[in-house]
C-alpha cells in the first residue's frame, strides 16, 4: 500500500515473456541509482519477508502472468518495492498487453536526489515505451482527468485538460499523462514532439538524454505539488505543448 510520503514509478513497456531479461535490468538499475539500495527479499505470504540468496536466477523462474512478485529490501522502517504486472490488452492502447512496472520508496532527500536515475534505470531496464515518478497522491488528481463518457467536461477540478482513457489510443508510445518525472523513449518523444529548441527551452533546461535515447523530463523543480499554482501552471503550459499526451 502506497503512502503518503513515498515516490511511486511507474513505466510501460512491451509485454513480458518467459525468461525475459528486463526484471533482473530494472533491479540492478534500481541498485546503481540509490546507493547502498540491496533488493533481494521476496515478500511472502502474509507480508514475511524471506531472503533470497540468488535474487537474479529467482526474478527469472518467477516470471509468470505477464510479471514478476514483489521484491523489497528487506527494511520495513525505509521500505523500497518493485514489481510488475501484465497490463491487460482490453485496458491497453492498441488492444496489445504491456508490461507494467511500479516501484515504491521514500519520498526523503537522498530518493529525491536520485529520482530521476531512478525512472531511468526502471524505465531503461523495461525498454518502456514511457513513465513517470511521481509523488503520493498524483493518482487521484490523474483519475479527475480521465473522459469516461461523452459528456464530461471540457477540464479537471484543477483547470487541467481532459484526457482520453488509455485503451482509446491507437498508440502504446503515446503518454498517458504528465508525472513529475517524466520518461519518454525516442519513439514517444517522436509521438509527442519533443523537442523542439525554439518552443521547449524551459524543460531542456530540466531534461537529459538516456542511453537509448530518450529523455527525462523533469516538470518542476521540487516534486510536484498540485496545491502549489506555480507547479499547476507548469502542468497546464505542459499539457497545451503536447496536445498529443492523453489521446487529445
Amino acid at each position: 500500500m502506497i503512502q503518503p510520503g513515498q515516490l511511486t514509478v511507474i513505466v510501460y513497456a512491451p509485454a513480458l515473456s518467459k525468461s525475459d531479461g528486463r526484471p533482473v535490468d530494472i533491479v540492478q538499475g534500481m541498485e546503481q541509482a540509490l546507493p547502498g539500495l540491496r533488493m533481494d527479499w521476496e515478500v511472502g505470504e502474509g507480508g514475511r519477508l524471506i531472503a533470497l540468496s540468488q535474487r537474479n536466477a529467482w526474478l527469472v523462474e518467477k516470471i509468470e502472468d505477464g510479471g514478476f512478485p514483489l521484491l523489497c529490501n528487506g527494511d520495513e522502517s525505509y521500505p523500497v518495492m518493485v514489481s510488475g504486472r501484465e497490463r491487460f490488452d482490453v485496458f491497453s492502447p492498441g488492444g496489445q498487453p504491456q508490461f507494467e512496472v511500479h516501484a515504491e520508496l521514500p519520498l526523503d532527500k537522498p530518493v529525491i536526489a536520485a529520482a530521476s536515475a531512478l525512472l531511468e534505470a526502471v524505465a531503461e531496464g523495461a525498454r518502456s515505451y514511457w513513465g513517470h515518478a511521481s509523488p503520493y497522491g498524483y493518482g487521484t488528481e490523474v483519475a479527475q482527468q480521465f473522459r469516461r463518457s461523452p459528456d464530461a467536461p471540457e477540464l479537471s477540478p484543477r483547470g487541467l485538460p481532459m484526457l482520453n482513457m488509455p485503451e482509446k489510443s491507437p498508440r502504446p508510445e503515446t503518454p498517458y499523462f504528465l508525472g513529475w518525472l517524466n520518461y519518454w523513449s525516442a519513439a514517444a518523444a517522436e509521438v509527442i514532439g519533443f523537442p523542439d529548441p525554439a518552443r521547449d527551452a524551459e524543460l531542456l533546461s530540466r531534461a537529459r538524454r538516456t542511453p537509448s535515447g530518450g529523455w527525462i523530463v523533469q516538470l518542476t523543480d521540487t516534486p510536484l505539488d498540485y496545491d502549489n499554482p506555480a507547479h499547476l501552471a507548469a502542468l497546464k503550459r505542459t499539457y497545451e505543448r503536447f496536445p498529443a499526451i492523453g489521446g487529445r
